[in-house]
């Protein structure tokens, strides 16, 4: 068994702001992208033990898309949401530092991908969110 993938960003915003940017659909399908070629067209969020979440993922110029789904397994407001997607799990740490948020995200390696691609693209989506979960933490 490979161990998981860790990637980490800090966001200068308050655990409240940070956890509704996280775990909205509007919110999501904001920042929910690795680069400026793609985009989030749905999000859905069930954010409940053994509820699930998935989210369409496409280029914007229409040549590719997937879906991102899965289950939620663990839930503790403003501090971790665990969930699998297909085989594979991933945990989301949420701790506050003085006026900020950690966001860490490990999660299971898929086989396809190169472990730095897979960093790559996982830490690209947390430094969107971050970008814009401190652009929204003043109200829209």
């Amino acid at each position: 068994m490979t161990h998981p993938i860790t990637v980490q960003t800090m966001v200068a915003a308050p655990i409240e702001h940070v956890w509704k940017v996280y775990t909205s659909p509007e919110d999501i399908r904001q920042w929910n992208a690795a680069s400026e070629d793609w985009h989030t067209t749905a999000a859905d969020v069930d954010l409940r033990v053994g509820g699930t979440f998935s989210s369409r993922m496409e280029a914007k110029d229409g040549s590719m898309g997937f879906d991102f789904a899965g289950t939620y397994t663990a839930i503790k407001q403003h501090a971790l949401i665990e969930y699998t997607f297909g085989d594979r799990a991933a945990r989301v740490e949420f701790v506050p530092v003085g006026d900020a948020v950690q966001v860490t995200v490990s999660f299971d390696p898929d086989g396809e991908y190169s472990i730095e691609q897979q960093q790559q693209g996982w830490q690209a989506i947390l430094d969107s969110f971050a970008r814009y979960a401190e652009k929204t933490r003043n109200g829209r």
